[in-house]
C-alpha cells in the first residue's frame, strides 16, 4: 500500500479559528450561518459539511430533495413543529420534508445531504 500524499489529504478542525466560511444565501453571505467543506466538487451545503448556526437564528423554509442526515455536534435547535433537538441526535429527514429551524444558543451539525434543497420563499 502507497502512503498518502499530502494533496491527497485535506484536514480542517472545526475548533480553530478560520475554517468556517459564511454560508451562501440567494449568492450572498450569511452573517448567522457558516459552514466548513472540503469536498469543493459539490456546491455548498451539498455532501458532507459541518454547519454552525448563531444563537438566535432561524433557517430559511426549505424542502429537502433527498433524506437529510444530521448530528448535532453541540448547542439546540428546533423545528417549526417545536421539535427539540439536542447533542448526540442522529436525525434523518425524509425526501420532501418541510421546515426550518431555530436555535436559541446556537448549534453546530454534522451534515450529508447529497442534493441542494428547495428554498420555499423562492418561485418555482
Amino acid at each position: 500500500m502507497r502512503k498518502i500524499e499530502p494533496h491527497e489529504r485535506l484536514v480542517a478542525n472545526i475548533h480553530e479559528d478560520g475554517v468556517f466560511k459564511p454560508w451562501l444565501t440567494g449568492g450572498r453571505p450569511s452573517p448567522v450561518e457558516e459552514v466548513v467543506q472540503l469536498d469543493d466538487d459539490h456546491p455548498m451545503g451539498v455532501g458532507f459539511h459541518v454547519y454552525r448556526m448563531a444563537p438566535g437564528m432561524t433557517t430559511t423554509p426549505h424542502e429537502h430533495t433527498c433524506h437529510e442526515q444530521f448530528l448535532v455536534l453541540e448547542g439546540d435547535i428546533t423545528d417549526n413543529d417545536g421539535y427539540e433537538y439536542k447533542p448526540g441526535d442522529l436525525v434523518l429527514l425524509k425526501r420532501g420534508t418541510q421546515h426550518s429551524s431555530s436555535t436559541r444558543n446556537g448549534c453546530t451539525l454534522a451534515v450529508f445531504i447529497a442534493t441542494p434543497e428547495r428554498d420555499l420563499d423562492q418561485p418555482e
